[in-house]
């Protein structure tokens, strides 16, 4: 793996373990029973990991550019491979520090309501002093939860699967409409423009079926009408749905990619 292709991995990684994590914002504000806040923190770190997602596009280019020009242009879809592989491992370490994070948001939580401020927020979580903090909430999840996973869910399979297709559409989007200027280079920038049809779609998905149960969810937690442990699962099968959703988007890369590379000849 060279260093560019190690840069993009970090860069995907990154940006899917902030979006798994975000996920722990909505446990910390049933606990901390601060779920405007909580709300405005997930939406702070989902807006992050999607607008991230779009700097992929210029070292993915840089990266195709450059495979052509060396006549390497066949190894591409391994790199994208190995891209897509980096996500799945970013989201399954997510899942794995989701108790670590419900304790992270919610002393955050109560922090900015102390404070009233992001960027001390922030400064705050970037110091010597926060990073210790960080370290003391590290916990692996409980064995009682694992063992737990296998009651109620909250939601059903429905639920999941439009989950696990809007996330596998969001992580192959930009890749699949890059790879498709590669099969099609001359309509190239047509198919590298219409990865936000994509993204677009998976974002409607997810706006209008996933966020709105998970909504009525924690106003029901609020309201003592289901449990907060029904809502712990629900978020943690949530996170598997995301990482299915990955694995998912291996599949989809290819007959993606051949679709918007068919669909820009006739834009």
């Amino acid at each position: 793996m060279d260093r560019q292709l190690l840069i993009i991995c970090l860069l995907t990684a990154a940006i899917n373990l902030i979006g798994t994590l975000a996920y722990a914002a909505r446990i910390a504000g049933v606990r901390t029973r601060r779920i405007a806040m909580s709300f405005a923190l997930f939406n702070i770190l989902v807006l992050v990991s999607r607008t991230s997602n779009s700097f992929l596009g210029p070292f993915l280019a840089k990266r195709i550019e450059n495979r052509i020009k060396t006549g390497g242009g066949d190894a591409l879809y391994g790199d994208f491979q190995i891209v897509l592989a980096s996500a799945t491992l970013a989201v399954a370490v997510g899942i794995m520090l989701v108790p670590t994070g419900q304790r992270m948001f919610a002393r955050a939580i109560g922090y900015f309501q102390q404070h009233r401020s992001t960027a001390r927020l922030v400064l705050r979580t970037a110091s010597p002093v926060g990073l210790k903090t960080i370290r003391q909430q590290l916990r692996p999840p409980s064995l009682v939860h694992l063992r737990n996973l296998g009651k109620e869910r909250g939601v059903g399979w429905g639920v999941l699967l439009a989950n696990c297709l809007a996330q596998a559409l969001i992580t192959v989007g930009v890749l699949a409409s890059l790879y498709a200027g590669y099969l099609n280079p001359e309509f190239r920038v047509t198919a590298s423009q219409l990865s936000a049809v994509i993204n677009g779609f998976a974002t409607i998905l997810l706006f209008a079926l996933i966020d709105p149960q998970l909504s009525v969810m924690t106003d029901d937690v609020v309201e003592g009408r289901i449990s907060e442990s029904l809502f712990r699962r629900t978020i943690v099968w949530i996170s598997f749905s995301r990482l299915a959703g990955t694995v998912l988007a291996q599949v989809l890369l290819l007959p993606s990619a051949r679709a918007i590379s068919w669909i820009a000849n006739y834009v």
